[in-house]
């Protein structure tokens, strides 16, 4: 990146490997406990904390100035993409919202399921399974969120359950060859993706029933606590079912509605879906053409063209900062130059060091239990082509092949792939949804790692890992 830079030249003896790990440790726990106890908002939570990461970086010598600039750079020319895909999906649903698109299609869904919970907890499940087949995590939520949530708020179940349903059947599915874990773990070990699939396909199969399972008992435990057309889990002790607030959105949104144009929006929507899935043009191109076609259709005119923007242009701002900001610190944590080791680096190699040592030949089953946990703090590259080499040549020395460590590393971090805010596909499924990522972590996070230790048990019964 800067390969003017090296350690000859620094002024300052850099951090031993030990210190940058530690310190990349102290980073990360740092965002987590600010986005857990809703100190700050994600954005200003990245930006503050990388920020003092950086600063110290720099003043211990560890990296140039000039170097830590063209990191966060980096970082953040990463995602450019993904920065454009939020803002015009965001806009392109908002519009399709306000159109009163999904009322129709909630309509018939509502008719089909009835007063069902269960039967929608099911249906999001097989709506995030079919979605994410394209192996696109940002893709699936902009699928499963927008026709879900608005079914959701009507029969009173909590939107993290939502999110909790798919975001299983999405890990599941992630498997798949074509997808990205999956083909980085078969790139390091230098065979084909299709091979590790197909090692790994009993687990998916029983991940799939599993996922199932878990949106069956989530709609039991919704409709224990008062789900559905009748429930009350909208209203408030002493709160009316429709407050004044409700009352005056749900008049604006009626003028807003354009049931005529029910049929091009719903063709619209399936072109741009249908667009995600063949893959011909970049994610965020779909959404583009589909604001434009969107707003220039439903609402003509400059002065209601504008009016529609304006009321979405909050979200996604929201969205498109907080991932600017995770942009930034992974570009501190994850970039170096030419003769030192990145922050995430040292940290795979501190984990490494002392796992062995205590729990050797179980390595396997090790990085299994503590997958979920690093999934927090390594972004899916740093994940596996950091991380998963170093773990292969531990293993080697106990004897352990390097299949069984790869599969360990795929299985169960995938299960934590969408609620990890290192991924950026996770900021887009919470702002969709409009759940604050600390709420979609504590409500996801135990379930995620028990169901990544069930996977793990299924992969030990089918003699896939071994003990």
């Amino acid at each position: 990146m800067h390969p003017q830079y090296t350690k000859k030249e620094r002024k300052y003896k850099p951090m031993s490997d030990t210190i940058l790990a530690l310190l990349g440790f102290a980073t990360v726990i740092a965002v987590i406990v600010l986005l857990l106890r809703n100190v700050t908002v994600p954005a200003l939570a990245f930006v503050s904390v990388s920020t003092i990461t950086a600063a110290i970086l720099v003043a211990t010598g560890a990296f140039t100035l000039d170097e830590m600039a063209g990191f966060i750079k980096e970082g953040v020319k990463g995602v450019h993409g993904t920065a454009v895909l939020f803002i015009f999906s965001v806009l392109f649903f908002g519009v399709m919202t306000d159109a009163g698109m999904f009322d129709k299609i909630i309509g018939a869904l509502m008719k089909k399921v009835g007063n069902n919970v269960v039967g929608v907890a099911l249906m999001t499940c097989l709506i995030a399974i079919i979605g994410h087949l394209d192996g696109g995590g940002a893709s699936t939520f902009c699928i499963v969120v927008p026709a879900m949530l608005p079914v959701y708020k009507r029969m009173h179940m909590r939107p993290t359950t939502m999110l909790r349903i798919a975001v299983l059947s999405m890990g599941v599915l992630n498997l798949m060859p074509w997808a990205g874990p999956t083909m980085r773990a078969a790139t390091v070990l230098g065979i084909e993706a299709g091979a590790l699939w197909r090692t790994i396909m009993p687990i998916q199969a029983c991940g799939i029933i599993l996922a199932l399972a878990v949106a069956v008992v989530n709609g039991i435990i919704e409709k224990k606590r008062g789900a559905g057309l009748n429930g009350l889990l909208a209203q408030t002790e002493g709160q009316a079912a429709v407050s004044p607030a409700e009352a005056a959105a749900a008049e604006a949104a009626s003028e807003l509605a354009r049931p005529r144009l029910f049929l091009f929006n719903v063709f619209l929507t399936i072109a741009v879906i249908a667009l995600l899935i063949l893959d011909i043009f970049p994610s965020y191109v779909p959404f583009m053409m589909g604001v434009a076609l969107a707003i220039l259709v439903n609402y003509p005119g400059a002065k209601m063209q504008k009016k529609i923007i304006n009321l979405h242009a909050g979200p996604a701002l929201m969205m498109c900062s907080t991932l600017m900001g995770a942009a930034v610190l992974m570009g501190v944590l994850v970039k170096n130059v030419e003769g030192t080791e990145s922050v995430i680096t040292c940290m795979s190699g501190l984990i490494s060091g002392f796992l062995p040592a205590v729990l050797g030949r179980h390595l396997p089953l090790v990085i299994g239990i503590l997958s979920v946990p690093l999934a927090l703090a390594f972004d899916t590259d740093s994940y596996f082509y950091g991380m998963l080499p170093v773990m292969i040549g531990i293993g080697e020395g106990f004897g352990i092949a390097a299949a069984p460590i790869a599969v360990a590393m795929v299985v169960c971090r995938n299960c934590a792939t969408f609620i990890s805010p290192m991924v950026p596909a996770t900021l887009l499924g919470v702002g969709l949804a409009d759940v604050d990522i600390k709420d979609h972590i504590k409500n996801s996070f135990l379930w995620v790692w028990g169901f990544s230790f069930i996977c793990m048990i299924v992969a030990v019964l089918f003699g896939i890992m071994p003990l």
